[in-house]
C-alpha cells in the first residue's frame, strides 16, 4: 500500500508513526506542495505554509530514512513574483523530492484564480517552468544515484517498460515506487506481473533505475498466479468462498425429471 496525496494539515506525527510502523505501507509518499512561497500559498487558499511543509518532510525522513517523497508544483500562479518562485526552488532543493508533477498555471474561466489580478504572461510562466524542470531533474538524478549497489525487491509490472522488448529487460516498481528495469539471467524462468524480483541497481537516470547486476531471485505471489490465470494458464485455486453473489446471469437450473418410478 502507498500513501498518496495527504493534505499537510492531516499528516500529523501519529500518522507518520503509523506509516513507519506498518509493514504493508511502503516508504513512498506523495505530498503536494504547489508553491514554496507563503504569500502564494495564501492566495491559493492553502492552509499550510513553507515551514510547516518542510517540518513534515523532516519528520517523515527521520522516521523513514529511505522514503521517496514526490510532489505537485504549480508555476506562474497569478501574482507570483520572481522572489516567490525562488522560494519554490529553495524548497525543491531542501526537500530532495524523488520526483515532481509540475504544471504551468493556466487561466480557467469560472475558477476563483481566474478573477485574480496580475495574471502572468505565458513567456514568464514558461521560462520559470523550464528552470523548475531542470532543477528537479538534477535532484531526482542525485537521489536515484544513491540507489546504486542496493538490492531492491521489485514488484513486477505489466506495461511499465516500453523498451523492454528491445533491451531484453523486465520492469517494475521498488518499494518506494521508483521505476526499475531489470535483466533476468539466462536459464531463469522470468517472473510474472505481480511477482517480486530481487535485483541489484547498476545504473541510475533521473526517472528510472536499471538493474543488470547480480540477481537475487524471484518470489512467486498470488498476484502472479492471478495474472497467469488471466492469460489462460493454471487457474487460481478457489480458496475460501465468502458466500458473496456472483456477477452476471445465474447458471441454468438443472433439469427436473417428471418420470415416476
Amino acid at each position: 500500500m502507498r500513501f498518496t496525496s495527504p493534505h499537510p494539515k492531516d499528516f500529523t506525527d501519529d500518522v507518520i508513526a503509523a506509516m513507519a510502523e506498518t509493514p504493508t505501507v511502503m516508504p513512498s509518499l506523495h505530498m503536494p506542495l504547489q508553491s514554496g512561497s507563503d504569500r502564494v500559498l495564501k492566495a491559493m487558499r492553502r492552509s499550510y505554509r513553507q515551514a510547516r511543509y518542510l517540518g513534515i518532510i523532516d519528520r517523515v525522513r527521520a522516521a523513514m530514512p529511505d522514503a521517496a517523497i514526490t510532489t505537485d508544483i504549480i508555476v506562474g500562479f497569478p501574482g507570483e513574483t520572481e522572489d516567490d518562485f525562488a522560494q519554490t526552488l529553495d524548497v525543491v532543493r531542501r526537500a530532495r523530492f524523488a520526483g515532481a508533477f509540475t504544471f504551468q498555471y493556466s487561466l480557467r474561466p469560472g475558477t476563483p484564480a481566474a478573477t485574480l489580478p496580475d495574471q502572468l504572461p505565458k513567456e514568464v510562466v514558461q521560462e520559470r517552468y523550464l528552470r523548475l524542470l531542470a532543477l528537479q531533474e538534477e535532484v531526482s538524478w542525485q537521489e536515484n544515484k544513491r540507489q546504486l549497489g542496493r538490492m531492491l525487491d521489485v514488484l513486477v509490472a505489466e506495461g511499465e517498460g516500453r523498451k523492454d522488448g528491445a533491451t531484453h529487460r523486465m520492469s517494475g516498481r521498488a518499494p518506494d515506487n521508483r521505476l526499475v528495469h531489470f535483466a533476468v539471467p539466462t536459464g531463469v524462468e522470468p517472473p510474472r506481473p505481480g511477482d517480486v524480483a530481487t535485483v541489484e541497481v547498476t545504473y541510475a537516470a533521473p526517472h528510472h533505475l536499471v538493474a543488470d547486476g547480480p540477481f537475487g531471485g524471484i518470489r512467486r505471489t498470488r498476484a502472479g498466479d492471478a495474472w497467469q490465470a488471466r492469460q489462460g494458464g493454471t487457474p487460481v485455486p478457489a480458496g475460501v468462498l465468502l458466500g458473496m453473489p456472483s456477477v452476471g446471469a445465474p447458471p441454468a437450473a438443472p433439469a427436473v425429471s417428471t418420470v415416476c418410478g
